[in-house]
């Protein structure tokens, strides 16, 4: 069985990969930068952004071991990621990707359920 993916705060309605870049374009318009989506098998992914780089994180399940893009070799670090419960976040942008790049491996996780054979990403067990 593939796996489906929902949005946790949206629909119960699984979001296929066309649509899902779509779906967080407008929830970051909107001013919704954390998104966590859901799987059918239990495994989360969380697109946190401040609308020029996100955070993407792969979950094994809540609480448990997971892993997250990477992009080697950038220096310095960037800040305005606004959680849901508002708190502002800032992270080092090797522990980020262009929104681009995030939206891509989003699509891409939630077409397949991997990381796209050319993402960088670590796992952060």
């Amino acid at each position: 069985m593939i796996e489906s993916w929902v949005i946790d705060d949206d629909s119960p309605v699984p979001v296929s990969s066309a649509g899902v870049v779509e779906a967080l374009r407008s929830r970051v318009d909107s001013g919704q930068l954390e998104t966590w989506l859901t799987s059918s098998s239990g495994r989360l992914l969380a697109f946190v952004t401040n609308a020029e780089r996100a955070m993407v994180v792969l979950l094994e399940g809540e609480g448990g071991p997971g892993e997250h893009a990477v992009d080697p070799g950038t220096a310095g670090s960037s800040d305005g990621f606004v959680l849901s419960n508002g708190q502002g976040d800032e992270y080092p942008d090797e522990d980020t990707v262009p929104i681009r790049e995030a939206f891509r491996l989003v699509e891409h996780i939630v077409g397949t359920g991997s990381w796209p054979a050319d993402a960088r990403w670590v796992a952060d067990r």
